[in-house]
């Protein structure tokens, strides 16, 4: 029997109940690197996928696994159970093939890894307000980042893999005419320094960060053959004046701190800047009526499970913080997604 327009359906609550269902068979799927063996293979069966996963369930639920993804738009099939063929997506053959540069799965291979079983603690959080990552064991989240290079990498990689898209909009969206330096401030990977150059010949980028990221900023520019015009800078943001340029980005970075902190750092970009330069952050900028981009309060909850005190922001509050700073001016850029630049310019 159809639904009548105003009765009322548990369907919607029902969805977002079990999302964490659909959300744990797309991050398992790219644990296993399925998009990746998908991608060298081109097709395979679900025999194939069984057999090269070593997966020792049956094949019923070989059949749910990649058809649950299939529907979910992540995988092509032809024919059905025993027939059916899989391939890949133009979205992840393009940003889950971990052989590819557009590789986008770092991000994801952290939130399998790490965040999922710290969400399990939302409600522990929103009762204290302290963060629920590896600070419950009193170690401190990104000095055991630091130390160890396997979460460095991993840190690293999800940090490019959360924001290449919106690095690479904004490489191409952003007119770069009136400027000829950039440089990334917390800039991980080098990605956006990278973008940037790759779609401006006459831009000179430096990617600016902690000691240890240097090395594989420095692989990623090469990979690209761009480092006569991408280089690398090592210091602590706070302690350190933020080098000279004429576009100072942040990329996720005034997320993951109060807002003194938020305002300290701008005023450090301010102070970096040239007249006229541009300061840019690069966040889910949640819309002022906060009734639209519910990406940037759930990242923004996300900030309370790493941080305790960090959150996301509107343009609204990015605005009053400018202005606090001295900026004269600032727009919002649409990226990808629910993504935005907010730009303040000096």
């Amino acid at each position: 029997m159809e639904q009548q327009p105003n009765q009322p359906s548990p369907e919607n609550i029902m969805k977002i109940g079990t999302g964490f269902w659909a959300s744990k068979i797309l991050l398992t799927a790219v644990s296993f690197q399925l998009f990746t063996k998908l991608a060298e293979k081109a097709t395979m069966s679900a025999k194939d996928v069984k057999e090269v996963l070593k997966l020792n369930c049956t094949d019923r639920n070989v059949y749910d696994f990649l058809d649950a993804l299939t529907v979910f738009g992540f995988l092509k099939r032809d024919g059905i159970l025993d027939t059916a063929i899989y391939s890949n997506t133009i979205d992840t053959d393009t940003f889950l093939d971990k052989n590819k540069p557009s590789y986008i799965g770092g991000i994801l291979e952290m939130m399998n890894n790490r965040l999922y079983a710290f969400w399990g603690s939302l409600g522990e959080g929103l009762l204290t307000g302290l963060p629920q990552n590896e600070a419950k064991r009193s170690e401190d989240f990104f000095g055991l980042i630091y130390r160890d290079p396997e979460k460095l990498k991993e840190f690293t990689n999800a940090m490019s893999g959360i924001q290449m898209g919106n690095f690479m909009a904004f490489a191409q969206k952003f007119d770069f005419t009136k400027y000829k330096t950039l440089v990334d401030v917390g800039g991980s990977a080098g990605l956006l320094s990278i973008m940037v150059a790759k779609h401006n010949p006459h831009m000179h980028c430096t990617s600016f960060d902690l000691p240890p990221v240097e090395p594989i900023a420095n692989a990623t520019i090469q990979q690209f053959g761009l480092s006569d015009r991408v280089k690398t800078a090592s210091g602590d943001f706070f302690s350190m004046p933020i080098p000279n340029a004429d576009v100072v980005v942040m990329g996720n970075i005034l997320h993951d701190w109060n807002e003194e902190n938020k305002i300290a750092l701008m005023k450090k970009a301010y102070g970096a800047l040239p007249a006229g330069g541009a300061f840019v952050a690069i966040e889910g900028i949640i819309d002022d009526e906060r009734k639209q981009n519910v990406f940037g309060m759930m990242m923004s909850l996300n900030m309370l499970i790493e941080t305790g005190t960090g959150f996301d922001y509107t343009f609204a509050d990015f605005n009053r913080w400018a202005d606090i700073a001295g900026f004269q001016s600032t727009m919002l850029l649409p990226l990808t997604g629910p993504s935005s630049a907010a730009i303040a310019y000096k």
